[in-house]
């Protein structure tokens, strides 16, 4: 039984070493070592993206950091969605397993998510949804980028429908407010 466990660590770590050499130097470097550094090569972008659309920078570094898991998940790390964005008809996609909350409890599923280029394009694509609306309504996250603070820009993400999660803008709330994502706001 040892040399079975033994060869199944040896063989998860050969395709670990050979994942890893499969990434360029530039998608290694991409990666960032902790929350804080994630913020800082988020924030200009964001900062940017507010001046665009209007969306404070405050809530997209925090959703990129809840929905990516500081740019840790396999959305955000192979597919450099930071978002969760699901993809539509004619999208470059990836299907992954994700929960969803429904009838009041959370509960797993196969979902089309959208693959972007780079982590830049995901963040302006997210700022052009909340600007834009979706197709059926254009207004749908019209409270977020009229907002002037971040509380309503969050609770704007909810009554729009961006998650499913009941608790959504409390998280975004409570990541803006444990690391002072505010300071990043024009508005």
């Amino acid at each position: 039984m040892v040399i079975l466990l033994s060869i199944g660590f040896w063989q998860t770590d050969i395709r670990i070493q050979q994942a890893n050499k499969e990434k360029t130097t530039e998608e290694v470097s991409q990666v960032p070592v902790s929350r804080e550094a994630f913020i800082e090569k988020i924030a200009p972008e964001a900062q940017k993206l507010e001046k665009q659309y209007g969306v404070l920078a405050s809530i997209s570094i925090a959703q990129a950091a809840l929905e990516s898991n500081w740019g840790q998940s396999e959305l955000s790390a192979k597919y450099n969605n930071f978002f969760g964005v699901k993809s539509s008809a004619g999208q470059p996609s990836v299907t992954l397993a994700t929960k969803e909350f429904e009838n009041n409890q959370w509960v797993t599923i196969n979902d089309s998510f959208r693959v972007y280029n780079s982590w830049q394009d995901s963040m302006a694509s997210h700022a052009k949804l909340l600007f834009s609306g979706t197709s059926d309504n254009p207004q749908r996250y019209a409270t977020v980028v009229q907002a002037t603070d971040y509380k309503t820009a969050a609770n704007g993400l909810v009554t729009g429908g961006y998650a499913t999660d009941p608790t959504y803008a409390d998280k975004i709330i409570h990541m803006i407010e444990t690391y002072h994502l505010n300071k990043y706001d024009d508005k």
